[in-house]
């Protein structure tokens, strides 16, 4: 459980610094301050952890099925 909240935790900062680097480096509190009026495809400021959740479960995902053929063998 520590293992896979490690791996949330560094998709999220991953995706977050990665999509909204300048933000971060000019104004990072104001950025904060304003995700409850971010309008990100619909979902608003729920964003960051519903995208990080889709990386999370595509990686999960090849994660499960190369771990499956590392045991067949």
């Amino acid at each position: 459980m520590k293992k896979e909240l490690l791996i949330f935790t560094g998709i999220f900062l991953f995706l977050a610094l990665s999509m909204h680097f300048k933000e971060w480096l000019s104004h990072p509190i104001e950025h904060v301050t304003s995700l409850p009026t971010a309008g990100a495809y619909g979902v608003g400021a729920f964003h960051p952890l519903i995208f990080t959740l889709v990386i999370y479960i595509f990686i999960l995902i090849f994660r499960v099925i190369f771990s499956f053929f590392g045991r067949s063998k």
